[in-house]
């Protein structure tokens, strides 16, 4: 089983496949630059090289590179729009040159526009996006917890989403624990997680879960507030969090922890958390 965290990129990236290793994890997540600037550096070609021969090395895999928070694919502005489609490109490509599997991809904010707009945008520049970036990288639509305007907390929105696709079978989901529960998807109880994935299998498609973000919720049932906690510490629990990450229907994805890093010593003990519940 494939269980890792969301790791630093600090000084050179390919040293947040030392960091994932030094942890335990055989999977892992990372921003492949400032996730909070529009401003990119290249990646050197040595870098690069040395990042895919420790990839293979460690046996890290599969490795995730999550969007940056400033791209916005939903937006009604056509300015922020268009530049936020030229990231994206820049950005996958710098996924394809690491040899990471997968591209995860928050939906965005309509920013009042309409969530019927918004999909649309999204869906418009996601192809887009297909088309001129021509990616390895298989894209992964991030469900959300629905705070404010955005969009992708409903199982529907991905549906919509990836039904407008030229090639929908190329379009995978991450399914984030703590945003489904917020978002009103009661996976807390036995039968509700049972009656959660079946909704999302008849509207969406099980097998398209290739990574699960682990999180436990600081935040109420449909709440709607996206507020992450530890394993097992949250308003999910540990008798929840057991049921998902043992669950059948999600054995063949990878499961990576966007925990608080409040100590040092937080993501060990996350993964110590997961691995238990998952029994590894």
């Amino acid at each position: 089983m494939r269980i890792g965290v969301h790791v630093s990129i600090a000084g050179h990236i390919y040293e947040s496949l030392d960091r994932a290793r030094a942890l335990g994890c055989n999977t892992m997540q990372i921003f492949s630059r400032n996730p909070r600037s529009w401003q990119v550096s290249g990646l050197a070609g040595g870098d690069v090289e040395e990042f895919r021969r420790l990839k293979a090395e460690y046996d890290i895999a599969p490795v995730v590179i999550h969007i940056p928070y400033l791209i916005n694919l939903a937006t009604p502005d056509d300015t922020l729009y268009e530049k936020s489609i030229d990231a994206y490109i820049e950005d996958i490509k710098r996924a394809d040159l690491l040899s990471a599997e997968y591209f995860v991809t928050h939906l965005g904010s309509h920013v009042g526009s309409g969530e019927d707009n918004g999909i649309r945008r999204f869906s418009d520049a996601l192809k887009m996006i297909i088309k001129r970036a021509a990616s390895r990288a298989m894209i992964l639509l991030e469900n959300t917890a629905g705070s404010g305007d955005g969009i992708g907390y409903k199982f529907e929105h991905l549906k919509r989403i990836i039904e407008d696709q030229d090639k929908p079978s190329g379009i995978g989901v991450c399914l984030d624990t703590a945003h489904t529960f917020e978002a009103g998807y009661d996976i807390k109880s036995k039968a509700g997680l049972e009656k959660t994935l079946k909704q999302f299998d008849k509207l969406v498609g099980i097998d398209r879960i290739k990574v699960v973000h682990f999180n436990d919720s600081l935040s109420a049932f449909g709440s709607h507030v996206d507020r992450h906690n530890h394993v097992g510490k949250g308003s999910l629990g540990m008798a929840a969090m057991k049921r998902i990450i043992s669950h059948p229907e999600l054995k063949n994805a990878a499961f990576i922890m966007e925990t608080p890093k409040e100590t040092e010593d937080d993501d060990k003990k996350n993964l110590a958390a997961a691995k238990k519940l998952a029994g590894v």
